[in-house]
């Protein structure tokens, strides 16, 4: 079980014997531990050293002969302290090195996409959060404030309730319109409409089953023909740009 501990502390298997030879004697030589664990003398001076360094034993140097004295187990705290001391000088360097990097890219523009996965559970409560997200991208990124995209039956039959809450409640949402491809299924299912919601019906959207929004910088898709339904967001400039250009011209050829 000790063994097990030791290692999962990050000890080496020599390590462990050594140390566990020292503590067993109280106080020993090289000549004695290397003889105890059957190491070599050489391997038993430098591993011993270290784990003195580490602060785990002590090395009486008293004498004319060496040894390596046991300190209480309780010692092993010491190695985290040592880490906790370690993690802090690397933290200080770290935000040196920000500082410093910072000054190389203050004028630099990149695009880093970042991608986000929402599990069936959440998908719901995330619509609600991110709208005012994608409303600021949609009036920030696209002239004519238009969410673009295609949107399947599956999604307005178990989100409805959403789609209304937009239209009529989501207070950044009063100067976006949006220009959505759908099939007729999809539409029957809505009881409610909203003039700054506008569908277009596409011939070959019959077997689309999932749902893509083009909103600003955002590209959004969303499957929820069956369980577990999810949503997988992408946050980059170029990626939206191209699709937006894509779901526009599709838009202008649709009677």
């Amino acid at each position: 079980m000790i063994h097990q501990l030791l290692k999962q502390l990050g000890f080496s298997d020599k390590e462990i014997q050594i140390y566990l030879a020292i503590l067993q004697h109280g106080k020993a030589t090289p000549v004695e531990i290397a003889r105890a664990t059957k190491i070599n003398r050489s391997t038993v001076y430098n591993i011993a050293d270290g784990l003195a360094e580490k602060g785990i034993i002590a090395q009486d140097l008293g004498g004319k002969i060496k040894y390596f004295v046991a300190r209480p187990p309780k010692d092993l705290t010491e190695i985290v302290g040592k880490e906790k001391k370690k993690l802090d000088e690397k933290q200080k360097l770290i935000d040196s090195a920000i500082q410093e990097l910072q000054v190389f890219t203050k004028d630099t523009k990149y695009s880093v996409p970042k991608i986000v996965f929402i599990g069936d559970e959440d998908l719901e409560n995330y619509l609600y959060k991110q709208s005012p997200t994608w409303n600021e991208s949609i009036l920030k990124k696209d002239k004519t404030f238009t969410w673009w995209g295609f949107q399947d039956r599956h999604f307005v039959s178990h989100y409805e309730e959403w789609i209304d809450w937009y239209w009529e409640s989501c207070p950044s949402s009063k100067d976006v319109s949006l220009k959505l491809l759908s099939n007729e299924s999809a539409e029957e299912i809505k009881s409610k409409k909203f003039p700054r919601r506008k569908i277009k019906f596409f011939n070959a959207s019959e077997d689309f089953t999932g749902t893509i929004w083009i909103n600003g910088d955002y590209v959004i898709m969303i499957v929820c023909a069956k369980r577990p339904h999810y949503l997988v967001e992408i946050h980059d400039e170029l990626l939206a740009h191209n699709l937006r250009s894509v779901f526009k011209g599709i838009w202008s050829n649709v009677e």
